[in-house]
């Protein structure tokens, strides 16, 4: 098949069969595609850039992550386009083209487990790998339509992945249906088959569902519709959580005094938790590839460039502070959900650029997103993005959150969701 059929989801096409067995696996008949950041043996990890794959060897081992899908019973069909070292989240790449959004071409699909997320929205694959670092799974989840799930920090072997930030670093996969997002979870957590858990609330992120450009009734209220004819009203909570934020984590103070963004247009607490994500994330990222970059001197795109120059400048001053903010995030947001409770946020605030859009103004555009993708990201909690249909033409997206460890109940509860989500989107047209 032709790349332009393949809407430039593939950097390469090859087949790697499941093992073989004489049960039925969970994943026989799937097939899936793997970001070009997982190791397969034989092949070369290019992370997303040719002087990476210039200067590294074929890998010798499989990551385990893709050896358990093969072990499930699905057939791989490749490794996808990813943005350059991981460090975007805009799906685009200079030396290997700009993956097409299948449900919005004009768009970009989202990155950086770009190519991942348009082989499955254009049905290439029934699933696939990426991970997600800042927001790697569930940003291109939401620009091409179709679910993403980052899983709780920790839960899935990261062996075999090329780092980013280890503090954040998450194995993640995409699909159209939910019930093989919750199969394809089960494999790669290793869960048991277990009764579903009723949430006992579900948490309606009201400032952070104001900051969307989507109304709140192609968001929230097909949710809170949902959940009510399905759990009764009673589950249904609300809560300000740029407020509760800033009053249980008090090392983010650090952060604020130097947010200088209008309520209006941010959450100050929430734009202060992306600041502290950020800064570890540099930090890391520096740690884990300096050396190759500076002897290497390799050719990156627009943007990206400029981003991986200033993580080679980043010192470890503040360091120990975000590491706080990550302690006291997650005992924050333990206690705000409880045993069962679900947060619901937008995945992102508004539609996918443009393509053509200029690097400066999509790293202005993704200020907003980085607030509402940094409250999973820090506490380590696992998220998913649900599509909610196409809102002038570009896909709507909501997000679930739950505590870190509740995977399975999460799974479990987007497969409860699906159809009456979807009910409710169709009501709307009526």
């Amino acid at each position: 098949m032709a790349k332009s059929l393949e809407f430039g989801a593939f950097m390469e096409k090859f087949t790697l069969q499941p093992s073989p067995s004489l049960h039925q696996l969970p994943l026989s008949g799937l097939t899936f595609a793997v970001k070009d950041i997982f190791d397969i043996e034989g092949y070369v990890t290019g992370f997303g850039n040719p002087d990476w794959a210039r200067t590294h060897s074929a890998a010798t081992t499989t990551a385990p992550a893709v050896m358990d899908l093969l072990k499930g019973g699905a057939t791989c069909l490749g490794k996808t386009v990813m943005d350059e070292m991981a460090y975007c989240m805009y799906g685009v790449n200079k030396h290997y083209g700009t993956p097409t959004n299948p449900c919005a071409p004009d768009r970009v699909p989202g990155g950086s487990s770009s190519g991942s997320a348009v082989a499955v929205g254009a049905m290439l694959v029934d699933f696939s790998l990426g991970t997600d670092t800042g927001a790697s799974v569930r940003v291109p989840a939401s620009y091409c339509g179709i679910l993403g799930f980052r899983p709780s920090l920790g839960a899935i072997s990261t062996v075999g992945v090329v780092p980013m930030s280890q503090s954040f670093d998450t194995v993640g996969w995409f699909a159209q249906d939910p019930v093989i997002l919750n199969r394809v979870g089960r494999v790669l957590l290793h869960l048991p088959d277990v009764d579903p858990i009723q949430p006992n609330q579900i948490i309606i992120a009201e400032d952070c569902f104001h900051l969307s450009s989507v109304p709140s009734d192609r968001t929230a209220q097909i949710l809170v519709k949902s959940i009510k004819k399905l759990f009764g009203g009673h589950s249904v909570k609300h809560v300000i959580l740029g407020d509760y934020v800033k009053d249980r984590v008090p090392s983010l103070q650090h952060f604020m005094d130097k947010e200088n963004q209008d309520q209006e247009d941010n959450i100050p607490s929430l734009a202060a938790l992306s600041s502290a994500m950020r800064l570890l994330q540099r930090y890391e990222f520096k740690n884990n590839h300096a050396e190759w970059v500076t002897q290497v001197n390799p050719q990156f795109g627009p943007g990206i460039s400029e981003r991986i120059w200033d993580a080679m400048k980043v010192t470890g001053e503040n360091v120990d502070v975000c590491h706080s903010v990550r302690t006291e995030l997650c005992a924050a947001l333990t206690d705000l959900l409880g045993d069962h409770g679900i947060l619901a946020l937008p995945t992102t605030p508004g539609e996918p650029p443009k393509v053509q859009a200029n690097p400066s103004t999509l790293d202005l555009f993704f200020s907003k997103p980085f607030s509402l993708l940094s409250i999973a990201g820090v506490s380590g909690f696992c998220q998913v993005s649900i599509p909610l249909g196409m809102h002038h033409n570009v896909p709507v997206a909501i997000s679930l959150v739950a505590k870190h460890s509740s995977d399975a109940s999460l799974l479990n509860l987007v497969e409860t969701l699906y159809d009456t989500l979807k009910e409710q989107i169709e009501l709307l047209k009526e």
